[in-house]
Parts: structure tokens; C-alpha cells; sequence
């Protein structure tokens, strides 16, 4: 661009000039100055004209240069002056009908898969999954916000075959701080339809669990999570918010029991069918047992689990197991199906269910799977009344003042906490700075030695070497004690963090530390990919 620019301006002056020593030429210029102006003035003009031009010149070139510089440093300016960021990317049963979730849900045993595709994504450095039948989200650190929110959504598109345009109408996004509260409310129950609910903590553990075994699963994104457990553990301890129904499984038996006829003097006298022996339907299990249910039929794809479960029920209830080809034969003896299963089909259609016998008023299906058990279309049968993971917002419609008092106390534990993760986080924001300049130095001072070495020759004994070598070791650990000192964010002295990354990017300017990152940022992704 400087070049052209300056090309351009050079050719004109050297077309009027040429028309200046031309009086054959028929320029107005030439003619009216030769015509009009002696020799000397046509001299100053050409100085005028000269001096004139170079200053175009001089700006264009200062200008094309400036142009050139941004374009250089956009990069820089982009991966490294702007922080990277943590982002969280989701759909949960607040923002997103069970239809959506269902085909965005990842299995666990497919989290380190999605972890290795989403960091192979050209902005993303760190990732996380949290898939419940609740929600989905995607938590990652981006090297640009824009760029690594639009390549997740359209992996997250890809892989569900949904259109990016309704994931965009469903999804909420989060950025830094408001990630860290948000994943802090959910680890602490604040986020669930029963409020405390325990198991959403349990999935958190497991998400850290199997992110460990996970390349991808770096430093700020473990951070984030391990730290959210702390806090779900520190707010059910301190605020008994966990009191009362705490998981989506009591709160499935609760709304079950709420839609039982009149005619059912005792849920004891309901026949109630659980499919799936699982984690959730061990604790519908469980939580039908605490509501006074003695006799159970549970159908599973082996008895083992049913088996083991059995052991940890008290004396006096009976579970009576069946096999999956029986599921059928089942249901139709049912008054109450609970199902939640890993089939990624309905175990249920409009066909099965109506070919069942008739009970009651009718027969209740609470399905809390996601992909869901029970199709949409039961719900169209008379006979047939049909709830899914959506309709649990029922059960959570009693005490709301209690569960108010207990979110503010548990807010004020999040809001502590979320500062001490702030302040880990930006302790972290100087450690690149602090390798690279440490680097930098180290490198200066072996080639020096390295140099002294040459001009002294072979005539050095290794004692004389080392005391040479020590001595400059020593130099350099002096000089850069002050920069560590003010590169520092451990809360050990009055720096505030404003000041401290001022300090940094200062360095980072000077010597440019900044570009080297960089290189190291984009030589991680290239080995990656």
C-alpha cells in the first residue's frame, strides 16, 4: 500500500514537472506559468511543488505504514490484548423444550470425543461438557469470543442436525464471570427445577472425573469446575438447601403421586412399573419406597443392578424384576410407569400404549429420560397421561418464600467464591509473561557466555567456567527480581490487579513478549490439529 501510494504521488510530480521544462506541452499548467512567470519563479515553484509532494508522500507513507502496523498486530491484538475467555454455550429446560435438548444430548461415554473436537476448533483452547436431561452445555476458553462462539454452535449443529438458526433461538450465552456464577448456581442446586437437588452435583464430580483423562480439559476449565464443586458442596452444608425433595427423580414420584386418582387410597395401592435400573431410576426406586411403596416392578436389561439394589432396601419391599422383552406385559399391569432408560428411541408409541388395557381414569407415564422414553404422541390417548422432565416444574411450585431464603444465603457463598476463582484466574494472566521473559533472559545470557567461552579459548580451566557461568546467573536472577516482584498476583502485597497487568503488558510491549505467545498459542493449534 506504501509503496503504491507513493508511486502514484511521484509519477504526478514528475508528469508536471516534465510539463514545466516542456513548453511544446500543451498542459494548462505548463502554458499558463511559462507564459505568465519568469524562469526563477518557475524554479521556486518547483521547489514549492517538491517540498509539497514529499509531504504527501511523507503522510502516505506514515499512513500506509500505520494501516500495515494494524494489520500485523491484529492478530496480537485479538489473542493476546484481549483475553482469552471463558464461555459457556447452552440450552437448558429454562431456554430450550425437550424436543431440542434431546437431540443435543451427549452421552457421558462421549465426552472425551466432543472435548477432541472442540478443541481442534480453531479458536478454542479448553473444553467442557455438561449434558443432563436438564440442559446442555458446551464450557470452553476461546481465543476470540465472536469467533469460538460461532464455530461451537455450528459444531454443536453438525452434530445434532439441527439448523444453527434454532440453536441461536434457544441458547444462552455466557462470557468470564457470569459463566463462573451461572456454573457456581448450577453445581449449588440454584439452577434445577427442585431446588438443592443433590445428583446435579454428582454430575459435575463427573465431569472433572472423565475431563482429567482429557487433553482438552486445561487448566481454566478444570479450574472453573473443581472450584464449583466446593461451592456445591459448601452451600448444601451451610444453608440445608438440600432439605425435602433434592433430585428430578423425587421430584418425578412427587408429581406421580400428585396425579393419582382419588380412587387410590395409598400409593401402596397403586401398581407402580420403573424401567430402567440406572442412577435415576434407582432413585425413583428409592424415593417411591420413602412414600410408603412396598411392592415394585422393575424392568431392566439385566437383573444384577435390580439385584443390588434390592440389598439396599429395608426389610419389606419387594421388587419384583423383569426382563426388557417383558416391558409390555408389564405396562399393561400397571397404573404408573416411570421410565428412564438410555434408549435413544421411544420405548413407547401411540400403537403400543393403545393396545393396552384400559385402568382406571388412567395411566400414568412420568418419563424423566432425555432422549425421552415415552413418544409425544401417547399423550394424545385418553387413557394415557403423559409427563416428561418439563412438567416437573409443578413440584417445585410449594414454599416458595423458604427456597427464596435459602437461594439469598446460598447467593452470598457464590459470591464469595466467585471472587476467590476471579483472583485464581488472573493470578494465571502473568505466568505466559513471567516464562517468556525468564526465557528471553536466559537466552541472552547462554549466548553471551557462550561468546566470553569463544574469546577466552581453550586455556580455562572448568572451575574459572563455572564461577563465570554463576556469576552471570546470578546477574540475571538480580535484574529480573523487580519485574517478577510486579509481575505477581498472589495477593501478598498492595498491587491491585490493574496495576500488576499494567506491569504486564508493559514487559510484554518492550520486549516483545507479546507475539512470541502468540506463536505459541498457534504452534499448539497446529500440532493439535
Amino acid at each position: 500500500m506504501a509503496v503504491s501510494s507513493s508511486f502514484v504521488v511521484t509519477s504526478k510530480l514528475e508528469t508536471l514537472l516534465s510539463n514545466h521544462h516542456n513548453p511544446s506541452s500543451s498542459s494548462p499548467v505548463s502554458l499558463g506559468l511559462i507564459g505568465i512567470r519568469s524562469l526563477p519563479m518557475i524554479n521556486r515553484t518547483r521547489r514549492c511543488l517538491i517540498q509539497r509532494t514529499r509531504c504527501e508522500i511523507s503522510s502516505s507513507k506514515a499512513a500506509s505504514i500505520s494501516a500495515l502496523e494494524q494489520l500485523k498486530t491484529s492478530a496480537l491484538d485479538r489473542y493476546t490484548k484481549e483475553r482469552s475467555s471463558i464461555i459457556v454455550i447452552g440450552l437448558s429446560i429454562h431456554t430450550a423444550p425437550v424436543e431440542m435438548r434431546e437431540k443435543l444430548a451427549i452421552p457421558e461415554a462421549e465426552w472425551p470425543r466432543a472435548i477432541a473436537e472442540l478443541c481442534g476448533l480453531n479458536h478454542i483452547e479448553e473444553a467442557a461438557v455438561l449434558s443432563t436431561c436438564n440442559r446442555m452445555e458446551i464450557y470452553v476458553l476461546a481465543l476470540s469470543q465472536h469467533r469460538g462462539v460461532k464455530e461451537v454452535t455450528g459444531w454443536m449443529s453438525k452434530t445434532s442436525g439441527i439448523p444453527v438458526s434454532d440453536i441461536c433461538q434457544h441458547r444462552f450465552l455466557l462470557y468470564n464471570k457470569d459463566v463462573t456464577q451461572h456454573l457456581f448456581e448450577v453445581s449449588a442446586g440454584l439452577d434445577s427445577l427442585v431446588l438443592g437437588e443433590g445428583q446435579i452435583l454428582a454430575q459435575v464430580k463427573q465431569v472433572v472425573t472423565v475431563g482429567q483423562k482429557v487433553n482438552g480439559f486445561g487448566r481454566n476449565i478444570s479450574g472453573l469446575f473443581k472450584h464449583a464443586i466446593t461451592v456445591g458442596k459448601r452451600v448444601r452444608t451451610e444453608t440445608n438447601i438440600a432439605a425435602g425433595a433434592v433430585s428430578v427423580s423425587s421430584a418425578a414420584v412427587e408429581l406421580a403421586l400428585m396425579k393419582l386418582p382419588e380412587s387410590f387410597s395409598h400409593v401402596s395401592s397403586a401398581r407402580m412399573l420403573v424401567i430402567g435400573a440406572g442412577k435415576m431410576g434407582k432413585l425413583v426406586i428409592k424415593h417411591l419406597v420413602s412414600k410408603g411403596c412396598t411392592k415394585m416392578v422393575v424392568v431392566n436389561r439385566s437383573e444384577e443392578k435390580v439385584a443390588a439394589i434390592r440389598e439396599e432396601l429395608p426389610p419389606g419391599v419387594e421388587i419384583i424384576y423383569k426382563p426388557l422383552d417383558q416391558m409390555q406385559a408389564c405396562a399393561a399391569e400397571a397404573d404408573v410407569v416411570f421410565t428412564s432408560t438410555a434408549s435413544e428411541t421411544p420405548l413407547f408409541l401411540k400403537e403400543h400404549v393403545e393396545a393396552l388395557p384400559t385402568v382406571g381414569d388412567a395411566r400414568l407415564f412420568v418419563d424423566i429420560s432425555v432422549p425421552r422414553n415415552v413418544g409425544s404422541c401417547v399423550a394424545e390417548l385418553d387413557g394415557a397421561l403423559v409427563y416428561n422432565v418439563d412438567d416437573l416444574k409443578e413440584v417445585v411450585a410449594a414454599n416458595k418464600e423458604d427456597r427464596m431464603r435459602k437461594a439469598m444465603e446460598a447467593q452470598t457463598i457464590i459470591t464469595e467464591e466467585s471472587k476467590l476463582f476471579e483472583a485464581w484466574r488472573d493470578s494465571l494472566e502473568t505466568v505466559p509473561t513471567i516464562k517468556k521473559f525468564r526465557g528471553l533472559a536466559e537466552r541472552i545470557r547462554a549466548t553471551e557466555f557462550d561468546k566470553f567461552l569463544s574469546k577466552a579459548g581453550n586455556g580455562m580451566d572448568n572451575k574459572t567456567k563455572k564461577a563465570v557461568e554463576d556469576l552471570s546467573r546470578g546477574i540475571v536472577n538480580k535484574l529480573l527480581h523487580g519485574p517478577m516482584q510486579h509481575l505477581r498476583c498472589d495477593g501478598n502485597d498492595s498491587r491491585t490487579l490493574s496495576e500488576t497487568l499494567e506491569n504486564m503488558q508493559a514487559l510484554n510491549r518492550m520486549y516483545g513478549l507479546e507475539a512470541e505467545i502468540l506463536e505459541e498459542k498457534i504452534r499448539a493449534k497446529v500440532q493439535q490439529k
